[in-house]
């Protein structure tokens, strides 16, 4: 005989947080002596939100949701970041998270946060659901030795940074972020710290400063154990230029310290432009993080983007998911993308506009895939004669993360 179990999907409560933790224990390890449970003021101030699936009152299945903003195509984007997603091992591949992902982003998009970004310790599993890879979140090791060769900047000098120069350090940050897609914007916890705070959890901050007495340039650094080149790591979690002669004074402050120290394990993705200004590459890869993208709200998300395209106008459709099948007629006015939706059946719309998986969708708002390679994956199908239009809509900036959850 079977039993049938109740499923249910809820929002995790305080009372719930020991098999919370348990399960994220088992999904992530668990430090020697155990990872105690959050006190009930700690889990009040997080500010996230958790959500479990329970199999007769079992929690069978967990993430944790972010709320936050991300650049995307100059704007800062409401975002539903996911992490720390597990399922107990007797209960995967029996759909527990796709429904867990359901109740979770209908509540995000009710939160009206249009698109949802995660790292995944699988990816597979997370495109079935409609996410897609877009980019890396790299710990990348850079010889400092190399580092010697970095050309001296005109005009530009370092300096430490104080509590004082927080203000400078963030509008440096933001001028960088905003003509990228992906960063996230620190305006919101937890990536948002208090000044002193940010400043405590480093080693040092140096600044670059142009002729004019501006920042255009900061890196965050902590100095590490040891000073055996041959062994001492030092880490550097931000190194952002706005000018070629700012990367320059960043790049060799880290590597004067060649003498005690044999690498810098610097946080990056992509191709960086602050690594443009490096006499070579040499650098090993020492951990990748994938990142992930879902669009929750397709005119949310499409709509009110800048474009130089004026007059253009695109009709797509998106098949599939349930909250984003449908068809619509994108154009550009007055410098930004307007969404009409059709009453056109999808069926029908392979006959007349290009088709969008999710997946696809996902790829082309974040510039990280062309027309004609999302046709190569199956991500677009449908009549191609808007292709070019559609490439050239959300092309023209790199993805890159700063920020790890």
């Amino acid at each position: 005989m079977v039993v049938r179990m109740s499923l249910t999907v809820r929002r995790v409560e305080y009372t719930d947080q020991p098999e919370y933790t348990r399960l994220g224990g088992e999904a992530f390890g668990t430090p020697a002596g155990g990872r105690p449970a959050p006190t009930r003021e700690e889990w009040d101030a997080a500010g996230f939100r958790e959500w479990g699936t329970f199999d007769d009152g079992d929690l069978t299945a967990r993430l944790r949701v972010y709320g936050f903003t991300s650049w995307f195509h100059g704007a800062q984007v409401p975002t539903a970041g996911v992490a720390g997603v597990a399922v107990a091992p007797e209960r995967r591949g029996s759909g527990h998270l796709a429904r867990l992902f359901g109740a979770a982003l209908d509540e995000a998009r009710d939160r009206g946060e249009v698109i949802s970004t995660l790292f995944p310790t699988a990816p597979g599993i997370y495109r079935g659901l409609g996410y897609d890879v877009v980019g890396s979140f790299d710990d990348v090791d850079v010889p400092l030795q190399n580092l010697s060769r970095v050309a001296a900047p005109d005009g530009v000098v370092t300096r430490r940074a104080s509590v004082a120069d927080y203000d400078a350090v963030v509008a440096v940050h933001r001028a960088w972020a905003a003509a990228q897609n992906g960063p996230v914007s620190r305006a919101e916890k937890p990536f948002w710290t208090p000044p002193e705070k940010f400043f405590a959890d480093y080693t040092g901050v140096t600044l670059a400063v142009d002729g004019s007495g501006d920042v255009v340039g900061f890196a965050s650094w902590i100095r590490g154990e040891g000073y055996t080149p041959a062994t001492a790591v030092m880490e550097v979690d931000d190194l952002i230029a706005l000018t070629p002669g700012a990367a320059r004074a960043l790049w060799r402050t880290v590597g004067s310290f060649s003498s005690v120290v044999g690498t810098a394990r610097v946080s990056t993705s992509g191709l960086d432009p602050a690594w443009l200004v490096l006499p070579d590459l040499t650098a090993t890869v020492h951990a990748a993080h994938p990142y992930m993208l879902r669009i929750l709200d397709v005119a949310g998300a499409l709509g009110g983007v800048e474009s130089p395209l004026e007059g253009a106008q695109v009709p797509f459709a998106v098949r599939g998911a349930r909250d984003l099948a449908g068809a619509w007629t994108l154009t550009v006015s007055d410098g930004v993308t307007h969404l009409a939706r059709d009453a056109v059946a999808i069926e029908d719309a392979h006959h007349v506009r290009p088709v969008l998986s999710p997946n696809g969708l996902a790829l082309l708002y974040a510039g990280a895939q062309s027309a004609a390679n999302l046709r190569t994956a199956g991500h677009l199908t449908g009549a191609p004669g808007h292709d070019a239009v559609l490439s050239a809509l959300f092309a023209g900036r790199q993805l890159h993360v700063r920020d790890y959850f």
